[in-house]
């Protein structure tokens, strides 16, 4: 497998060959091109000068106008019959074999001007292209300098910046390695630039995440082995006396055995429940249906199971209603719910639930008058394995993924939920969902 360039090194190589462009841009506009670039603008400067002889050719003032030109410009203007070239001079004093005057290199442009009286004046522009091969070599020889600083001082910029740029980022990814190994106590400190800055709090964010995850997963682990573990004891050594005793088999004994395995389905049910909906895979199976009668049946049911502890429910509703929701699903919300309230209530052991009609939508309220939650904890509560109790009671089974069940079930409907406490005086679960239907079924109708 190829191993990867080190981010630093490629910043270093991108900026070292941006400056060497640079330069090679630098020389080939002051050596090879700086001729023609020369000779382009005399030429322009020569168009310009024609431009305003033509403008000015009935002015009387036209003589200073060109006297003008050859002082700024450097352009001769005379009449087309008296122009004579200029010879060039030998700056070098160089020996001339042929003994023929040397011309300048020059450009000449012949134009006739028609003055207001009808005359055609014909006038040469001669502009000479002064010798550039002096000021090339003197550019040169700069150049040369120019190129050593600038190739040393982009060596060293290229990798300052490189090193900013890239201390950072690894310095984030030790930190990241440090965090792949367990370690969620770990701090991210990105400085310098708004995007390593950003990245930095990301990753503090998903640290702390994983570290919630994680107390809770040994949270949830610890209660499921409390769970699992009393449930079976009772199982087997209920079912070691029937083996030793087989006559003296009491129902008592069998209805511990169903109702410890009971407990039990109910717990991995639970787990179950929670991983199809974390994973999606659990559908919906909607149908019009008396929401407000099998609220009514639950009720009653979990009425009859903790009746022996003095626990009342009670549900209060004006009117029946019609949802189309799906009513397993929607009635496990229920149940869970009222599970949570029992589990919770202290001294005032009354249970109330109440279904109301807002908006278009059915929102059932379970109220209970226990220690209520506090502040802190009400942000957290609809978390999985969460349990603001840490104490694990056994007489109704916690594992943390009641109200996590609650929450993604209301979901799936499209709904809303919350809760509503004040310590010392309980709490008030809700959840609301769309799907009122006005009319009933017909199987109903029909009954």
């Amino acid at each position: 497998m190829k191993k990867s360039q080190r981010l630093m090194w490629k910043i270093f190589i991108f900026l070292l060959g941006f400056c060497a462009l640079l330069l090679v841009v630098l020389w080939l506009f002051e050596t090879v091109f700086l001729s023609k670039m020369y000779e382009n603008i005399r030429r322009k400067e020569i168009n310009n000068a024609i431009a305003l002889i033509e403008k000015n050719i009935d002015n009387p003032n036209l003589n200073q106008i060109i006297m003008q030109l050859a002082d700024d410009s450097e352009i001769l203007v005379t009449p087309s019959h008296d122009f004579i070239p200029p010879n060039r001079p030998n700056p070098d004093n160089r020996p001339n074999p042929d003994n023929r005057p040397q011309m300048r290199q020059a450009i000449t442009e012949i134009r006739n001007f028609v003055t207001s009286d009808g005359r055609t004046v014909s006038l040469t522009f001669y502009a000479i292209i002064s010798p550039v091969n002096a000021t090339i070599s003197t550019i040169k020889v700069q150049l040369y300098y120019v190129t050593g600083i600038m190739f040393v001082l982009s060596i060293v910029l290229a990798f300052i910046i490189a090193k900013t740029v890239s201390k950072p980022i690894e310095k984030l990814n030790k930190s990241a390695k440090i965090l792949a190994t367990g370690n969620y106590d770990i701090h991210f400190s990105g400085k310098g630039y708004r995007e390593i800055h950003e990245l930095s709090d990301t990753l503090n964010h998903s640290a702390s995440e994983l570290s919630k995850v994680e107390r809770l997963r040994r949270e949830l682990m610890a209660n499921i082995s409390h769970d699992l573990r009393t449930p079976l004891a009772l199982i087997y050594s209920h079912a070691e006396m029937m083996h030793d005793f087989p006559d003296e088999i009491t129902s008592e004994e069998t209805q511990t055995i169903m109702d410890e395995t009971q407990r039990l389905s109910s717990l991995v049910n639970d787990i179950l429940d929670v991983s199809r909906l974390e994973t999606g895979t659990m559908e919906l199976n909607t149908a019009v249906y008396n929401i407000t009668e099998s609220i009514d049946k639950t009720v009653n049911r979990i009425a009859d199971l903790v009746k022996k502890e003095n626990y009342s429910l009670v549900f209060e509703h004006d009117e029946e209603v019609f949802v189309n929701a799906d009513e397993v699903k929607i009635t496990q919300a229920i149940y869970n719910l009222l599970t949570n309230a029992i589990h919770y209530s202290t001294n005032d052991l009354t249970i109330i639930i109440r279904q109301k009609i807002i908006n278009e939508l059915v929102r059932i309220e379970v109220e209970d008058h226990g220690e209520g939650i506090g502040k802190d904890n009400l942000s957290y509560i609809w978390d999985r394995y969460y349990k603001i109790d840490k104490r694990h009671k056994r007489a109704i089974t916690g594992t943390g993924l009641g109200l996590s069940i609650v929450k993604k079930i209301v979901e799936l409907h499209q709904g809303s939920y919350g809760v509503d406490s004040q310590v010392g005086k309980g709490s008030v679960f809700w959840f609301q969902i769309p799907g009122i239907n006005k009319v009933q079924p017909k199987e109903e109708q029909s009954s």
